[in-house]
């Protein structure tokens, strides 16, 4: 029994240092537990244990995650609502974390991605010029309707 405790407790210890380097989803670590060999009733056990010690939160995570990948990789929502469905965030946090990019600074965000991508393409004839902008900005994750609005009213 002692042993138990004792390994249970080291568990614990290395699942700690592994959430408290960054916001860790439920399924973030459910999969780092299983890669570690750990067997389906320790990581459900060392996973209520974290999240009663606030070392995981999921609308924490989303939150966070939406806001980094929004303002340091430049995401659009698209990118971010299907990133957070691969950590299988439910749907009201996914919406929570969504809403909470502000407006102004996502047209802001996709604007200077549109004209900072339109250097890469100075050479090329218009059409083409238009068409590899648009594929880049709906590659990072943006809505092909403010997408194209953007284009028709600003060109960048």
């Amino acid at each position: 029994m002692y042993d138990f405790v004792l390994e249970m407790n080291k568990n614990l210890e290395k699942a700690r240092r592994f959430c408290a380097l960054q916001e860790r989803s439920h399924q973030e670590l459910r999969d780092k537990l299983y890669d570690w060999g750990f067997h389906k009733e320790e990581v459900e056990e060392i996973i209520a244990t974290m999240i009663t010690e606030n070392f995981l939160n999921e609308e924490r995570f989303a939150m966070a995650y939406a806001g980094g990948k929004f303002r340091i990789k430049r995401w659009g929502k698209i990118k971010i609502e299907h990133g957070l469905r691969i950590h299988r965030i439910c749907e009201p946090l996914i919406r929570q974390a969504i809403q909470s990019i502000e407006e102004d600074d996502y047209l802001e965000c996709l604007r200077y991605i549109l004209k900072k991508k339109e250097k890469d393409f100075n050479s090329l004839p218009t059409p083409i010029k238009k068409k590899r902008l648009l594929a880049f900005a709906y590659s990072k994750g943006f809505e092909r309707q403010l997408v194209m609005e953007i284009w028709a009213n600003e060109r960048p």
